[in-house]
Formats: structure tokens, C-alpha cells, sequence
């Protein structure tokens, strides 16, 4: 009788574990290879242990690719992927084209009105939120305050390009393997063309006037490109048409950038003992501005939505409510520190104390994302939205190919000159192409 019983209950849990695998659904989640995604993935264990129905299947990529992995999938409805990170430029768009699920059931206690307003704002169409934020950024100078000291240089709150461009020039030693400044040369939409237009905003320049006129002719384009490309060659890192953010973090954590200037995101990480050589030696300022207005600062959110073709569309605001929830942050402080807390998306971040004592960079991380103004993001007027990108469904691939004529540009391959002038013929047969022009 007891080794039935044995053999009845062993049955039974077998029955049982088999009914549970069979209604386990399994989420594939796109996502990019920055350092807050991996730590996402590394704690995710603890939203599968609260929902053993549900498992994860991940797939993380670089961020060019998986702009064109999951562009691809969802233009024509490819079905691969039940969440997608991906970013501002690409929600109102996406959405427009009914490719994006509302997010709509992302729990009571989600608390949508704590997204700072300009994140939430860029991610919602008519007011329905169609992604939420995983982190918010914009960008910002990060800068070795030894560095600074021992050349008698004091970095100012709010420092204009000339300064910066002086700074770099000056504390440039490449015996020493030590560059004045990083800045992102990998082509790119979301790579150097991100930076590239923020910056070109400050110096006065756009990329359409009004009637949608390409303007890369233009005297501030010029002016915009001679500026970066020169500053580059003077006081950049050898290869620097290959760096992105990822490469540019890397040559900054172990020592060999004097400045960075790129996303906020950025500095928990380079204020991390743990992954920073440099760690107790990091100051921060504001991004630059040629004194005409706006800074060279851009606004993004790589955030978490459900692709219209998921047929687990439920589970996957499941975990997009976890990811992007209050408690996430609080269990990312809790296993790794309230500094390293995914910034840029929540009010409540920003009053939080702990908080604040823990991240010396979070006062102008919140101003700069707050000051940054997708609507009016130039000094000249324009007919499009967005600070660092264009808002039309052109731009993912003009921006890249633009940006590979800036890229070679850096190497040397092209001239400034041709390359301004190759940007304004393929800018001009895109917007023809699109209806644009006349």
C-alpha cells in the first residue's frame, strides 16, 4: 500500500508539474546591450519567481542592430518578439500606424502620473501611453575633475562649446594615451547623427527650414561639422569614427577621456567603483552651447512596448509593469545601489533622498531632461518634432546615411565640404521621394 501510494503521489506531481510547464507562457523580449538592460535581465528572476506561468526568453543586441531587427520585424508583422525596447523617435510613429498595443493594463498601482511629464509625454500619442519608459535621459559633460585640477581648468555649471573645445585641446596627452575629448563617431541614426543634431541645434543649424527644404548647405552646417571634426582630429581617441556609447564608456572608465559628452545614463556608470577606474574623479556640467539658446542636449527613453503581433499581450504588460514599476527601482537600489537605479523616467525618483545623496549627478540629469524641448528644439524655426532626430518615418534611414557621410568625414576619408554636400543631395531625393518637396 505504501509504494502505491508513493507511486500515486509521484504521479500526481508529475501531472501537476506537466500541467503547469503546458500553461507556461514563454515572452521573448528584445532588448539593447546597455548596462541597466543587462542588470534588468540579471534580476529578472525575481519577476519569473512571482509569476511561474510566465517565462523569459531574451534576446539583446547592439543598438544599431536591434533598431533594424525589430524596425523590420514590426513593419511587416513578423511576430518575433512580445516586447521591444526601442525609443522615443519610433513610438509616435509606430503607433500612428496601429504596430504598437495601448498600454492599457499596467496595474492600479502603476502610478502613470508619476513619468516625468516630457518622457511620458514623448511616448504617448492622444494621451495613451503606448511605451513605458525602462530609462530617460538626455546628455550632459562628464569630465575627470583631477584631470581639470592639475591643468588649472575649472569646468563652469553651464560651459559653451569654445570652452570645451580650449579644455580638450589643452589637456590632450597622447604619449599618456589620454584624449582632451570622446565623442561618438560610430554612423548611426541613434549614434553620431544623436549627438551630431543636438549639437548642430546649439550652433544654429537644422534640418529642414520650414517648407522641409533639406539644409545641410547651410553656413552653421559648416560651421557645425568643421567644429567636430576638427576638435576630433586635435583631441580625440585614435578611431573614433568606431565609437559609440558603449566604446566611448569604456575608454572613459579606464582613464583615457578627459571629457565625455554624452547621455545622462552614463554616469552611474562611470561613478561605479566597480566598473570605473576613475570613479572618485568624475564632475559633471551641463551639455554645451554656443551662445544662441539652445544647449547640445537631446531627449530619449528606451522603453518597453508590446508589438501589435504578440499573441501575449496581457503577460507582456505583465512585465513591462514590473520593469518600469516604483518597486524595480526599489529592488535595483536594494541589490545595487541607489545610484545605479535606472534614472530619467519618475518624479519620485528625483524627491527620493536616498536618491539624491547617493547620486551626485541627479540634479542635472532631471534639469536637463526637463529643459530639453522636442517641440521647439532649434533656434530657427522647423516643421518637425524631436531634438536629436526628425519625427517622420524618412529619418531612420536618411539619419544613417547622412551619418555615414559624417563618419568618413571623421576618418578622413571625405572632406567636410563633400560631405555636407552629399548629406544635402540624399536629403533632398529622400524628402522628393517622401512628397515632401515639390
Amino acid at each position: 500500500m505504501r509504494h502505491c501510494a508513493s507511486l500515486g503521489l509521484a504521479t500526481f506531481t508529475l501531472m501537476a508539474t506537466t500541467s503547469i510547464a503546458s500553461a507556461q507562457q514563454t515572452l521573448t523580449i528584445a532588448t539593447v546591450n546597455n548596462g541597466d538592460m543587462i542588470r534588468m535581465q540579471a534580476l529578472s528572476s525575481h519577476f519569473t519567481d512571482a509569476h511561474p506561468d510566465i517565462a523569459l526568453d531574451w534576446v539583446i543586441l547592439e543598438e544599431n542592430v536591434l533598431r533594424q531587427r525589430v524596425t523590420t520585424d514590426i513593419a511587416t508583422s513578423g511576430g518575433q518578439y512580445d516586447v521591444m525596447t526601442i525609443g522615443t523617435y519610433e513610438v509616435p510613429i509606430w503607433a500612428a500606424q496601429d504596430w504598437l498595443l495601448p498600454l492599457d493594463d499596467l496595474g492600479a498601482d502603476y502610478d502613470v502620473d508619476d513619468l516625468l511629464p516630457p518622457i511620458r509625454d514623448g511616448l504617448s500619442v492622444d494621451g495613451t501611453l503606448y511605451a513605458a519608459p525602462f530609462y530617460g535621459e538626455s546628455s550632459m559633460v562628464m569630465y575627470r575633475t583631477d584631470l581639470f585640477a592639475e591643468a588649472g581648468l575649472e569646468m563652469p555649471r553651464a560651459p559653451s562649446w569654445d570652452f570645451v573645445a580650449d579644455a580638450a585641446r589643452q589637456l590632450t596627452d597622447r604619449e599618456n594615451e589620454i584624449y582632451g575629448v570622446c565623442l561618438r563617431g560610430k554612423p548611426g541614426w541613434g549614434e553620431n547623427m544623436a549627438f551630431l543634431t543636438a549639437m548642430a541645434n546649439s550652433f544654429g543649424a537644422r534640418w529642414f527650414d520650414e517648407e522641409w527644404n533639406p539644409q545641410f548647405d547651410s553656413p552653421e552646417w559648416a560651421e557645425t561639422l568643421n567644429f567636430y571634426v576638427d576638435l576630433m582630429n586635435d583631441a580625440g581617441p585614435p578611431g573614433a569614427s568606431s565609437n559609440g556609447f558603449n566604446e566611448n564608456l569604456a575608454l572613459f572608465q579606464t582613464g583615457h577621456c578627459a571629457m565625455w559628452i554624452d547621455a545622462t545614463v552614463a554616469a552611474s556608470f562611470v561613478t561605479n567603483p566597480d566598473d570605473s577606474e576613475v570613479a572618485d574623479s568624475v564632475g559633471f556640467a551641463l551639455a554645451p552651447d554656443n551662445g544662441l539658446g539652445p544647449r547640445g542636449n537631446w531627449l530619449w527613453a528606451w522603453s518597453l512596448a508590446v508589438p501589435a503581433g504578440s499573441q501575449q499581450a496581457e503577460a507582456a504588460q505583465t512585465f513591462i509593469a514590473w520593469a518600469t514599476s516604483r518597486d524595480y527601482l526599489e529592488l535595483v537600489a536594494e541589490e545595487e545601489g541607489w545610484a545605479n537605479v535606472p534614472p530619467g523616467t519618475r518624479t519620485s525618483l528625483y524627491e527620493n533622498p536616498a536618491y539624491q545623496e547617493a547620486a551626485p549627478f541627479a540634479e542635472l540629469t532631471l534639469e536637463s531632461i526637463m529643459s530639453a524641448d522636442p517641440i521647439n528644439p532649434t533656434v530657427d524655426p522647423v516643421p518637425y518634432v524631436g531634438v536629436q532626430f526628425v519625427a517622420i518615418p524618412e529619418f531612420q534611414g536618411l539619419g544613417t546615411t547622412v551619418g555615414q557621410q559624417f563618419a568618413a568625414a571623421l576618418a578622413g576619408q571625405t572632406s567636410v565640404e563633400d560631405a555636407l554636400a552629399t548629406a544635402q543631395n540624399l536629403a533632398e531625393r529622400e524628402m522628393s521621394r517622401g512628397g515632401y518637396l515639390d
